[in-house]
């Protein structure tokens, strides 16, 4: 009888590139520009990515496209939203017993909360050039900055996975 063992290492295996983009461009607009500058095609996805918080379920768009020849997905990933959370006020006054909305910020990736998107491009061969990749996005005018993250600095790489 043959012994099978399986290795947790070959799990860790990161095989992604992500790229943190700061703008103020919406995101279908950032999208649209994106398509346009590196000839691919990203769409919005019906399935937004939810992260459960301790304020809440925080919900961020996704724009995807997936390259069959290449076997590359691409993912347009929004950093920032919002999570409204009811509370009700117990003073004794005239407006007592009202319900208040508090909006908290949240984001998908907490250590980089100055980032807005991030464009995180799978199963990326050594053909693929990531800093072909910057310098194209770089011409598209509203981007302020893009880097690449060292995807080993961040701490929450499970919210990276859907």
């Amino acid at each position: 009888m043959a012994i099978h063992k399986l290795d947790f290492g070959e799990f860790d295996e990161i095989d992604y590139s992500l790229i943190a983009i700061h703008t103020s461009l919406e995101d279908y607009r950032l999208a649209y520009f994106i398509n346009q500058k590196l000839h691919v095609k990203l769409n919005k996805s019906i399935k937004e990515i939810q992260i459960a918080v301790k304020e809440g379920e925080a919900h961020f768009s996704r724009f995807h496209y997936y390259e069959k020849e290449k076997e590359i997905s691409w993912d347009l990933i929004q950093n920032k939203n919002e999570v409204i959370q009811q509370q009700q006020e117990q003073n004794q006054s005239l407006f007592s017993n009202i319900n208040i909305e508090v909006a908290t910020k949240v984001y998908m990736l907490p250590e980089f909360k100055k980032v807005d998107y991030f464009l995180k491009i799978e199963n990326s061969d050594e053909n693929l050039n990531i800093l072909k990749i910057q310098n194209t996005l770089s011409t598209i005018d509203n981007i302020a900055t893009m880097y690449v993250v060292d995807t080993n600095k961040i701490k929450s790489k499970n919210n990276l996975i859907f």
